[in-house]
């Protein structure tokens, strides 16, 4: 076998292999003489029917199928012998097969990546903990959530909401999406198109407004980007009414006993959990992005084509579920090129620091890490075999672990410095970061 590579751009290569025809015809003797043993044959008792009529009958098929076995066999031990590592299943070029086998297989290789000196790499820990006015804004948050509405006789503001019927025409044709009847609109939520809510503060229970808008640019290609005219009735506006802060609205939330102390302290001991979460998930981008920063590497584009169609595909299924055409919704490669940029770049460095420190993976840390979702459903045991019982599942939790473990070894090397934080920035960081700019 002879094996020539050609480096092409970047990491790609082109690598050529040959194989004598030597090789080929013997193994196809060898497969023919296998069958022979075996095959039934008009005019010939099984098994004894010569080797020349098997070849007659049977001779294609064979070549066609040890040259394909030759072909698996050889790109594995070409790839082997040249210490090249694929990024991806080489594309194999049309087979040439007049004088032995011989084909090109084009991939490209995974990067070399050099790792830096973990110990002068920075990284910023945020410390956090619940304070008293972090359960206040939940209780109040909480109270939100169980308002009711009550009519007024006034102009609206900015905190009621108007029920209103309302027509939508695009270049004077009405349209059947954007029309309602008896439609709560809360004048805050920013859920309408731009403008709309904003139009309706000051209405009054009777009036009619006539709002000319522009719809927005992710909306279905028939609509995105149009001026939009909508012409809205408001039926009654009504103001918001909050509960009282008391045993009773404690009992609305399932807490028999203790009244509104044991909410609070319910209250608390869930935001502590999450706050946790949260500063764990915020230290873990804070090193992979230090880590990105002290390494760069030059990514397969493969890979890079490959995972962006993949990345496309999830969001069509998920635009799907949630009862939208994806045909509608325009999606192109560049939507996910930075993620899926970033996503490949810290998966290679997570297996390279894997590879030459020899981390193994910790099975105690997937159990625990499985036991802990189990334990919010009903049945946790069924969940618990649901995860072991497929190896695909599983693999998804193994890699979590692994690259919280990759995390906590770079932790143990790298200066870490603390850095006060809040709940608020820990949890809601792009409302903090809007309520500061």
């Amino acid at each position: 076998m002879q094996v020539t590579v050609e480096t092409t751009q970047g990491l790609e290569r082109r690598m050529r292999v040959e194989i004598p025809e030597e090789k080929v015809r013997g193994e196809i003797d060898k497969r023919l003489g296998d069958l022979a043993r075996s095959v039934r044959i008009p005019g010939f008792r099984p098994g004894k029917a010569p080797v020349k009529v098997v070849a007659r009958r049977y001779g294609r098929q064979v070549r066609d199928e040890v040259v394909g076995g030759l072909v698996q066999e050889s790109l594995v031990d070409a790839l082997g012998q040249e210490q090249l590592r694929p990024a991806a299943a080489p594309r194999i070029a049309p087979l040439e097969t007049a004088a032995g086998v011989s084909y090109t297989a084009t991939f490209d290789v995974l990067p070399e990546i050099v790792l830096p000196q973990f110990e002068s790499i920075e990284i910023v820990r945020p410390v956090a903990e619940v304070v008293d006015e972090d359960v206040a804004r939940m209780l109040e948050t909480m109270r939100a959530q169980r308002r009711t509405w009550g009519t007024v006789d006034r102009a609206a503001v900015s905190t009621d909401r108007a029920v209103i019927d309302l027509a939508g025409f695009v270049d004077g044709e009405m349209v059947d999406e954007a029309g309602a009847t008896e439609l709560p609109v809360e004048l805050d939520a920013g859920r309408m198109v731009d403008g709309f809510e904003d139009a309706l503060v000051g209405v009054r229970a009777g009036e009619d407004r006539t709002l000319e808008l522009i719809f927005p640019q992710n909306y279905p290609e028939h609509l995105a980007g149009k001026p939009v005219t909508f012409n809205v009735t408001v039926h009654r506006v009504e103001e918001p009414e909050l509960p009282e802060l008391n045993d009773a609205f404690a009992e609305s939330f399932g807490v028999s006993e203790g009244g509104l102390d044991a909410l609070r302290g319910e209250v608390r001991a869930n935001m502590e959990r999450e706050l946790a979460d949260g500063l764990r998930r915020t230290l873990k981008q804070h090193v992979m992005e230090a880590l990105l920063a002290e390494v760069g590497i030059e990514l397969p584009e493969s890979m890079v084509r490959d995972e962006t169609a993949r990345a496309m595909q999830r969001r069509q299924e998920e635009l799907a579920r949630s009862g939208i055409d994806p045909q509608r919704v325009e999606l192109s490669p560049d939507m996910f090129d930075e993620p899926v940029r970033r996503r490949i770049a810290l998966d290679l460095l997570v297996a390279e620091i894997v590879k030459e420190h020899r981390i193994e993976l910790d099975h105690a840390r997937v159990r625990a890490r499985v036991e802990m979702i189990a334990s919010t459903y009903q049945d946790p045991a069924r969940i618990l075999d649901w995860y072991y019982s497929d190896r695909g599942r599983l693999s998804g939790i193994e890699s979590l672990v692994f690259e919280d473990q990759v995390v906590d070894w770079i932790l143990e090397r790298a200066q870490v410095v603390d850095e006060p934080a809040s709940f608020d920035r820990i949890l809601n960081p792009g409302q903090t970061d809007a309520a500061t700019a």
